[in-house]
């Protein structure tokens, strides 16, 4: 059975992420890309679904683990009564690969290491034609099934049940390397790879990349790791940045709102750019541009709230009948089929971004404005239409009020880009507009008996996307309607401390109720704790955010207060592109 989601520690390459047990197992691994079938999908079943365990043979003392500073090469290490020992993992960048390394390093003593590795194609609905080969540093493991193909080299490997097993003894000063590498099967097995080098350009890829990062006045190590996170979840060459590693992680452990986040959401991308442009990542904001350049090109009509790694638009979802699920949680779901979906917030995110990368210094290229433009056109003729909202509602079209303050954001930064920046465009139509969204939310979207904007026109409950009304500049911090929002939040959202999305018992969604506390949201109201003069309160509720992070600083979707466990996809982008916002909050709030 697959451990508890923060017992997991991610190694990625910018193309895909493998996930690795505290047990030293690889339970889940997708290759060449993060949205590719599994190649070990224990993570959603158990170890016949596919893994890899490296690990030492007897019991275990005492297990710690931690990341090379700025890097995702994790370190692991084992005490047992004979001694210590360490496994390196990572994934190489740069290559142009799909490899993972597993160095291990006796460090004191004599430990004897075992190794079970069973592979398993297509959500584990593939078992591989494997055989033993012979190559000249020694011998190889080749597994092969359909398009697919892995070569594993180190120790020998032998049958054994349903897998591949082998044991060797490290004693102190020892290291031994075991690489996989993942290929077409129609080709021939890449060569093998110098391990050192290998790693020592890996790491010094990463600290070059975080050396660039401005330094956080507050929870350093927290914003710092989580910058990593979000350049870990980017994909290095087409540019669009996942939501999550994963795919089908319980929401509610047990339940079916279980969902597949490995493809790019304009919203989620275009907060992570505004979080990497503000920390100074300039380069990643000219491909992520150009990543949505290719993505929305042509009609505007047919933009879609979320696209495959390289833009593709087709991302019908299915159910995976090979996977029984994370701890039984079913169903398994590939692909997503809020693709389908009309959110009007997507248009107020990129322009939102857009407008920082202006505001740092990049300047608009050939196409980039124009595309903003073609966007706006589209906005003007359709922002009356009722969307799905920010959550991706699976029951009716509703006008919600978070989805009409994007709209204004929209048009708000696209009068800007005229008024500041010399653009050209239709500034007094879009300035009209901008103010009718305005008057319309005010009078439809905000309940003046109870002084709080609610989730949609006509109701009277809230939402947790509400807190985001004064981070776009809709309505200040401290502005009273924002404080009766905030109260209606704290009494109606807050379950042990922490802010739910919504009341899922309304029905609203369409699916069974039950979730538990969604993290980015309990973010955003240190934010705004933070930016309305509550700086204590949104102290308080941040260090207690941050606690809940694993041992080397990840975090999934949701947290279960009651067992104490992570809950949904991991890592996930918008819990840690929240973080980092309200660390900055709070920073700022502090004269930081």
């Amino acid at each position: 059975m697959a451990l508890q989601i923060e017992d997991y520690a991610l190694i990625g390459d910018c193309h895909t992420g493998a996930l690795v047990g505290r047990d030293g197992s690889i339970d889940w691994l997708c290759m060449p890309r993060f949205d590719s079938a599994t190649t070990f999908g224990a993570l959603l079943g158990d170890e016949d679904h596919g893994r890899w365990l490296l690990a030492p043979r007897d019991a275990v003392i005492e297990t710690s683990r931690s990341y090379r500073e700025d890097t995702f090469i994790l370190v692991t290490r084992w005490v047992t009564a004979t001694g210590e020992v360490e496994v390196v993992d990572l994934m190489p960048h740069g290559d142009r690969r799909a490899d993972v390394v597993r160095r291990v390093r006796g460090i004191s003593g004599s430990v004897a290491m075992v190794q079970d590795v069973r592979i398993r194609f297509d959500y584990s609905g593939a078992v591989p034609w494997v055989r033993q080969v012979k190559e000249k540093r020694g011998p190889a493991l080749l597994a092969v099934a359909g398009p697919d193909a892995v070569i594993i080299r180190g120790p020998r490997l032998s049958p054994k049940d349903h897998s591949h097993a082998s044991e060797f003894t490290v004693e102190a000063g020892d290291t031994v390397d075991v690489t996989l590498t993942w290929f077409r099967a129609h080709r021939p097995p890449p060569e093998p790879m110098d391990v050192t080098r290998r790693i020592t350009e890996t790491e010094k890829w990463w600290r070059d990349w975080a050396a660039s990062s401005t330094v956080s006045p507050v929870y350093h190590d927290e914003v710092h790791r989580s910058l990593l996170v979000l350049r870990a979840l980017t994909h290095e060459d087409t540019g669009g940045i996942v939501a999550a590693a994963t795919t089908s992680l319980p929401e509610e452990f047990g339940g079916s709102r279980n969902w597949d986040y490995r493809y790019v959401w304009l919203r989620d991308a275009s907060l992570t750019l505004n979080v990497l442009l503000r920390h100074g990542f300039a380069k990643e904001a000219n491909g992520w541009r150009s990543w949505l350049l290719r993505a929305v090109a042509g009609d505007p009509a047919d933009v879609q709230i979320m696209y495959g790694l390289s833009g593709e638009r087709r991302l019908t979802e299915w159910e995976v009948e090979t996977l029984p699920g994370y701890h039984g949680a079913s169903p398994v779901r590939v692909g997503n089929d809020a693709w389908r979906q009309y959110q009007g917030d997507i248009f107020g995110e990129v322009m939102l971004a857009l407008r920082v990368a202006r505001q740092v210094g990049i300047r608009e290229g050939k196409f980039s404005w124009p595309l903003q433009r073609a966007l706006m056109s589209f906005v003007e003729e359709n922002w009356r239409r009722p969307d799905n909202g920010i959550w991706e509602i699976r029951g009716p079209r509703r006008h919600f009020t978070h989805s009409r303050v994007m709209i204004w954001a929209a048009f708000d930064c696209a009068v800007d880009a005229v008024t500041e920046y010399g653009l050209d465009g239709p500034v007094e139509r879009w300035t009209k507009l901008r103010d009718e969204v305005r008057d319309e939310i005010e009078a439809r979207g905000f309940d003046p008996v109870r002084n709080t904007y609610t989730q949609y026109y006509g109701g009277v409950g809230v939402d947790a996307s509400l807190l985001q009304l004064s981070q776009v500049g809709y309505v200040a911090a401290d502005d009273a309607r924002m404080l009766g929002t905030v109260a209606a939040i704290e009494e109606e959202l807050l379950r042990d401390g922490l802010v739910m999305r919504y009341q899922t018992e309304s029905g609203v969604d369409g699916l069974p109720a039950g979730e538990h506390p969604f993290l980015a949201c309990s973010f955003w109201l240190v934010e705004q704790y933070a930016r309305s003069g509550r700086t204590d309160d949104a102290t308080k509720l941040m260090d207690r955010l941050v606690g809940f992070a694993n041992d080397v600083g990840l975090l999934s979707e949701e947290y279960d207060v009651g067992t104490g466990r992570q809950a949904g996809n991991t890592p996930q982008a918008l819990s840690h592109l929240a973080l980092v916002r309200a660390a900055d909050a709070i920073a700022d709030a502090l004269g930081l």
